[in-house]
Parts: structure tokens; C-alpha cells; sequence
């Protein structure tokens, strides 16, 4: 005798929120958080239909982010920060959808990772 309970879903109502974009050679994934760092809601552009080396370009970091921008809207958001990292093709559209979509962008960082000294190189070869 299993008894199945409903999950109840509360509506969350969050005006202001962080967007991590993360942009890599393969994909970018753009998440969008609350102001404490919990997660809301999140697309890729894999999630978006692409598959291959069509995930890498711009078009599909665009489309991934008017998804997640408009799942945001519905949570009655306005405005957020953006974070951006890695040295992706989808950066600069993916802020651009963002913006077009109607959210109102407050700050715009490059979290990139820098390398300062990194492992040691490689032995030179000898042939």
C-alpha cells in the first residue's frame, strides 16, 4: 500500500540574482543564482538542442541564455550581476541575450582564471 504524495512547489519570487556564464571550447552554461549563491534555475546549450561542435558557437550560448533569462523573469526577477568565466565563443552573446531579454544588468565581472607560474614545463626533447 504505497500512498504517492504530491510535491508542492512553492512560487519563488527573487527580484535580484547573479548569472554565472561559463563558456568553454566545448559549451557554455549559464546559471542563474540568488544573491546568497543558491540556484534557481541553469541551461546549457546542450540542454537547447545542440550536440557536437554546434555547442560552441554563439548562436547556441544565445539561445541558452533567452531560455534561462526568461525562466528568471518568471521568478518576477529585474536585476542582476553577471559572472563571467573561460575563454569561450559564447560570452559576449550570451551577455547581450541576457540584456535584450529585458534584465537589467548591474555588474559585469571576468572571473577567467589566470595562470601565475602553473606546473613545470616539460623536458626538452632530444632526438
Amino acid at each position: 500500500m504505497s500512498v504517492t504524495a504530491k510535491k508542492r512547489t512553492a512560487k519563488i519570487s527573487v527580484t535580484e540574482g547573479c548569472v554565472h556564464i561559463k563558456a568553454t571550447f566545448n559549451n557554455t552554461i549559464i546559471t542563474i543564482t540568488t544573491l546568497s549563491g543558491d540556484v534557481l534555475c541553469h541551461k546549457s546549450a546542450g540542454q537547447c538542442g545542440f550536440k557536437g561542435a554546434r555547442k560552441a558557437t554563439p548562436y547556441a550560448a544565445q539561445l541558452a541564455a533567452e531560455a534561462v533569462a526568461q525562466e528568471a523573469k518568471n521568478m518576477n526577477m529585474k536585476r542582476v550581476g553577471i559572472d563571467v568565466s573561460g575563454p569561450g565563443a559564447g560570452r559576449d552573446s550570451a551577455m547581450r541575450a541576457i540584456r535584450a531579454a529585458g534584465l537589467e544588468v548591474t555588474r559585469i565581472r571576468d572571473m577567467t582564471g589566470v595562470a601565475f607560474n602553473g606546473v613545470r614545463s616539460r623536458k626538452k626533447r632530444r632526438v
